[in-house]
């Protein structure tokens, strides 16, 4: 397994990884992901990917990826959460890691590059989270990421809610919070 850089020509595998969300959940409901009504086309994934390496070029996007047998396993993406120069300092964490790939450390792997390569370009990371994916849970609360809120019934999925929790972590390990 391999941890790298976002590059260019990742996009094929970028897409065939998205849409392996898109599978899982028709069989895992619990699967604690968000996901549109269809797959996006592989033009709404080109324009996406696009705006991507277009964040990565302008420095307000870091992006790491995993790879196995040439293969993207795992892609980890912390974007400026807007242009505002109130709220630059901050970055928004979203990360997918391949169901066959999930509790082997990858996902602990990309989080701690792309926190690493943060440091500079942004101050405090944040993330949303479901409260039923204890796994992501686990690995946020390990690598400092400290719970600062939650929206009640946020999720629904066969008619079932779950709350969204927010958390976040400073890019200075020195300043991150102690669990409470």
């Amino acid at each position: 397994m391999l941890v790298r850089d976002l590059a260019w020509e990742d996009f094929e595998g970028w897409v065939e990884l998205y849409y392996t969300r898109y599978d899982e959940v028709l069989t895992n409901k619990d699967l604690g992901i968000y996901t549109y009504d269809s797959k996006p086309t592989l033009a709404d994934e080109a324009a996406l990917f696009g705006d991507v390496w277009k964040s990565v070029l302008t420095g307000d996007l870091v992006a790491t990826v995993g790879e196995s047998d040439g293969k993207l396993i795992g892609v980890c993406t912390i974007h400026r959460k807007g242009p505002h120069r109130e709220e630059r300092h901050a970055g928004i964490l979203a990360m997918m890691v391949h169901p066959d790939w999930r509790g082997r450390g990858l996902g602990g792997r990309l989080l701690s590059r792309a926190l690493h390569q943060c440091e500079g370009k942004f101050e405090i990371v944040q993330l949303t989270v479901m409260e039923k994916n204890v796994r992501a849970l686990a690995l946020y609360r390990k690598l400092g990421f400290v719970e600062s809120g939650r929206l009640p019934r946020a999720f629904k999925r066969d008619g079932e809610y779950f709350d969204d929790l927010f958390m976040w972590r400073p890019i200075e390990p020195s300043k991150v919070p102690p669990r409470a």
